[in-house]
């Protein structure tokens, strides 16, 4: 499976002279290896200000995870924070097409952070269960153009941080993508299984 996502239409534009490597931006960054640089430094800054100074100790909404994006990547990239207007796909695997994205995201806002959000008083089974559905479907839907993965994770910690626990150790979904892409695919059939128990072993170490 490729690494990289095919991308077309105004959002898949790349940065002049980077050898479509790197997306269009704002600092006119060619090298990918340059850009992951500002990328994680401004992610550990949306980070401090959602986990420990400004905890939404509440519901979220996708309106927070608009918020999140926008933040995150609002000085580097256009698009940050909207909706993405481009189909993606990875290898073989296609992402919810970008028309249905509206669509889609109300219905998670209303099914999956509207139920299961805020976390307060789960029990171990009933967290990870929580955090393993509304995890399978923003992938699924991946309504940004970039950083969806990474934005899935923050959204994941902040349930786990509203339930009283320590936000998760990726470091064997990291190892063993494999295992994890396939607990994402299983999410297409709402068999959830294979993603709670790689939530649940997230949450013990």
């Amino acid at each position: 499976m490729s690494s990289r996502y095919l991308a077309y239409g105004a959002q898949g534009a790349w940065q002049p002279g980077s050898n479509d490597q790197v997306l269009a931006n704002k600092l006119g960054i060619v090298d990918p290896a340059e850009m992951a640089e500002p990328e994680l430094v401004l992610l550990e800054k949306l980070y401090e200000a959602v986990l420990i100074d400004g905890l939404p100790d509440r519901r979220l909404e996708v309106a927070d995870l608009k918020t999140w994006h926008r933040r995150w990547l609002g000085n580097l990239y256009h698009w940050a924070g909207e909706e993405r207007s481009v189909n993606l796909s990875k290898g073989d695997f296609h992402f919810a097409a970008a028309a249905q994205i509206p669509r889609l995201l109300a219905a998670f806002d209303r099914d999956c952070l509207s139920r299961l959000t805020p976390c307060h008083a789960m029990g171990d089974d009933k967290l990870a269960a929580a955090i393993a559905i509304t995890h399978v479907e923003l992938i699924l839907i991946h309504p940004f153009r970039e950083g969806n993965g990474r934005l899935s994770r923050l959204l994941a910690d902040v349930m786990a941080v509203q339930a009283g626990c320590d936000p998760l150790d990726y470091s064997n979904w990291d190892a063993d993508k494999a295992a994890y892409f396939s607990a994402i695919q299983q999410g297409l059939v709402r068999n959830y299984e294979p993603m709670t128990r790689l939530v649940a072993e997230a949450l013990e170490t």
